[in-house]
């Protein structure tokens, strides 16, 4: 058997289309209803309007990603019950549709992070990186938050200053624009590109968290869980957390899933097989100190998605996306593990045995710079990765048939 091979589409403004996942052979879609507000009901037309866009191209709407958790959920505001209530609605029609996966996350404020979304690779091509001196630039010198000097070294603070005063107003107003706007805008972002004061309302929405710190965010990521999760386990919806990205804290934030204690953590809250873990190996590899194998060894029986991509680290503060096989992450030990664990699954005939994977992100190349997609999504530079993803995923299969 092999992982359901899945691929992320925006929906119908999205330029690359079910046709083309068609002709690629794809076999499920990883959407949402990105046009419904975050903290609004997803209505069971609109559910099934996409489902069945999906399924007349002969695949099947395999994973929710993402199901947004409304700001006031997490950071516990009066209109929570209403909010956690409209999520409840959303994952039974959901559920009453016939969709089994939804993946959540539980980020504060923003969602993945890079300082450079058009970072050459070697080989010509263009993907996305992560310079942390230039991240903190960012904080203390262009948008300017409350406190943040207090957060970083002297060390880090020296760096980020010769950065900032490299910088022309317009490569900072760029740097700003692309990590507040650009790279979180198609993903239920908190800012709009059209807000003619992006920094001030940014920082608002930072202001929210003040006093919410580690152990209050976990409390409140607990309380949701217990709130949402019986009506998964009755409508047999797989729920799925992300982790974060980068998996350490930022902007002042609490960043709560980003280790293997963390993880184990938001395990231990519930032993259902409904409540579990989108393992995004490129999210976690941006943290030196996780091993992805291990971390995938103990917590394979609540993984419910995979996301399958590569970093690699320039140097102590920088890491860029490098693709599907080569990077930090041992693919090929990662996969074997997941494969192991998908035996497992058909052998003791348990739900989830799917084990649905996407090629997560991609490097552009070839035709992507004639196309307009969303930071992260190239269509050849995912279609390369997926092809390398099933390739390794071929011959550990044969090696473990051969070794049975």
């Amino acid at each position: 058997m092999a992982f359901e091979k899945t691929w992320r589409w925006f929906g119908p403004g999205d330029a690359v289309r079910l046709r083309d996942l068609q002709q690629m052979g794809i076999e499920g879609v990883v959407t949402a209803l990105h046009h419904i507000p975050n903290g609004d009901v997803w209505p069971v037309e609109e559910i099934l309007k996409t489902k069945s866009e999906i399924e007349s191209y002969g695949m099947r709407w395999s994973v929710v990603e993402s199901l947004p958790v409304h700001e006031g959920i997490k950071v516990a505001s009066p209109d929570r019950p209403v909010l956690i209530n409209n999520y409840r609605k959303s994952l039974r029609n959901l559920g009453e549709c016939g969709i089994d996966t939804v993946v959540y996350n539980f980020m504060p404020v923003i969602d993945w992070i890079r300082t450079s979304l058009q970072f050459a690779t070697p080989n010509g091509g263009e993907t996305m990186l992560f310079h942390y001196p230039a991240f903190v630039a960012f904080d203390v010198f262009i948008l300017k938050r409350p406190g943040a000097v207090l957060d970083y070294s002297p060390e880090i603070l020296k760096k980020a200053d010769k950065i900032f005063w490299e910088m022309t107003p317009e490569q900072r107003e760029h740097l700003a624009r692309n990590i507040i706007v650009v790279s979180q805008g198609f993903i239920d972002g908190v800012v709009k590109g059209s807000t003619r004061d992006y920094k001030m309302l940014f920082l608002e929405h930072l202001d929210r968290y003040n006093g919410t710190g580690r152990d209050q965010l976990r409390e409140n990521l607990r309380y949701f869980i217990e709130a949402v999760l019986p009506v998964a386990e009755e409508y047999g919806i797989r729920m799925a957390i992300h982790p974060d990205d980068p998996p350490f804290p930022v902007l002042g934030l609490p960043r709560i899933v980003g280790t293997s204690e963390d993880i184990r953590w938001i395990l231990g809250i519930s032993s259902s097989p409904n409540h579990g873990f989108n393992f995004c190996a490129g999210s976690l590899s941006a943290r030196r100190d996780n091993d992805l194998v291990a971390m995938a060894a103990e917590f394979a029986p609540r993984i419910q998605f995979l996301h399958l991509r590569n970093t690699q680290w320039l140097d102590e503060d920088t890491f860029y996306e490098s693709g599907h096989l080569d990077g930090s992450v041992d693919m090929y030990a990662l996969m074997k593990v997941l494969l192991k664990e998908q035996h497992l699954r058909m052998a003791e005939k348990r739900p989830g045995w799917r084990m649905p994977m996407r090629p997560d992100h991609g490097i552009r190349i070839l035709s992507d710079f004639q196309l307009s997609t969303n930071p992260g999504y190239p269509l050849i530079g995912r279609l390369k990765g997926l092809a390398e993803l099933r390739g390794l995923e071929t011959g550990i299969e044969r090696e473990l048939q051969q070794s049975r």
